[in-house]
């Protein structure tokens, strides 16, 4: 690649050459991931779950590991939801943990990310959150954000319900930079999306396809195979609608909770211990369908960018091609607008 992308807000917050994020993903954001994203160029997220649990690091070991491979910045994920006290003082002190071996960018969600932005903005890092919708991005500015990671319905995990361009503009007023989380699997669609305007783009599904990825080759084939329509959303991992691939499985066992599990999880109290057997339960099903394959017969989480992803290939190659034709895209004449890219 010959020159660098033109800097954008989100490169001047964390000091990343490409504008773009290998998302945090449970279970697969193992080290050696993140590791290579970050050292060609884009920025690498630590999900701590994946970390400490799938893949057995203790998470000061790990940070260091990655560390040790590239000088890079690297995220942390910090879910800041409030439905058990027990996680909640995990994620301090691993927050704690994350900001003592020197990670100055975070990404938080499902939850008011206050009192992470306390404890990062004191050290001078940045802070970024998750939204779906207007209402979410006001609450996280409230809370001190200083950026918003805006999931689309293109999303894998669970997405959002407006496409990519009527999410920037339903924000763009905010004045904070806003990454497009969502439906980006090649590099079309990426240039577009800066296009609109995003300071940076998050990716997940396209860097599970990866040689760095550990998940099993199943998963990865099944994502090199996969179309946008073969993305359906499944009620039946967590209570809410998560994208997953179409898989025989999926269409055995169908896509909607049971009529039982509807109504405990509309009903006052019961829907807290509701969420809380299916957040247990999804995180040893996505576990064991990401490391075994599809023997196990579970779920591949997935977004419709599938569409672009037609190979496994080593992080650092996706990275640098996509850099390259973001600098190829800046520096041609400037054309007259295309009409909805990125939808």
């Amino acid at each position: 690649m010959s020159g660098q992308p033109t800097p954008t807000a989100f490169t001047r917050h964390t000091g990343a050459k490409v504008p773009l994020i290998c998302g945090a993903m449970y279970p697969c954001s193992n080290p050696e991931l993140i590791a290579a994203v970050s050292a060609a160029g884009g920025l690498g997220v630590v999900q701590p779950l994946s970390m400490i649990y799938v893949y057995k690091r203790d998470l000061r070991a790990g940070l260091r590991e990655i560390k040790r491979v590239t000088d890079g910045p690297i995220g942390f994920n910090a879910i800041v939801e409030k439905s058990s006290k027990v996680y909640e003082d995990r994620m301090r002190k691993w927050v704690d943990v994350a900001l003592d071996e020197g990670v100055r960018f975070f990404v938080t969600a499902l939850g008011n990310p206050r009192w992470v932005v306390d404890a990062v903005h004191a050290v001078g890092g940045v802070v970024y959150h998750d939204v779906t919708e207007r209402k979410w991005a006001q609450k996280a500015l409230d809370g001190g954000v200083d950026g918003l990671i805006c999931v689309n319905r293109r999303a894998g995990g669970h997405a959002g319900n407006q496409d990519p361009r009527a999410l920037y503009e339903s924000l763009a007023d905010l004045g904070v930079p806003l990454v497009c989380a969502g439906g980006i699997g090649d590099e079309r669609r990426f240039v577009e999306a800066l296009d609109i305007g995003y300071a940076a783009v998050q990716l997940g599904t396209r860097f599970i396809a990866s040689d760095e990825c550990l998940a099993h080759n199943d998963y990865k084939r099944a994502i090199v195979g996969a179309k946008a329509d073969d993305i359906v959303l499944s009620e039946r991992i967590s209570g809410v609608p998560v994208a997953v691939i179409e898989t025989e499985y999926v269409r055995a066992i169908g896509t909607k909770a049971g009529p039982v599990a509807r109504r405990l999880l509309k009903h006052p109290k019961a829907k807290h211990w509701m969420r809380a057997f299916y957040s247990l339960r999804s995180l040893w099903q996505l576990k064991n369908a990401s490391l075994e394959g599809t023997s196990y017969k579970n779920y591949f989480q997935a977004g419709r960018s599938v569409d672009g992803i037609d190979a496994v290939e080593p992080a650092g190659t996706i990275v640098a091609r996509y850099a390259a034709a973001l600098v190829e895209a800046q520096t041609q004449p400037a054309s007259p607008a295309k009409a909805g890219p990125a939808e």
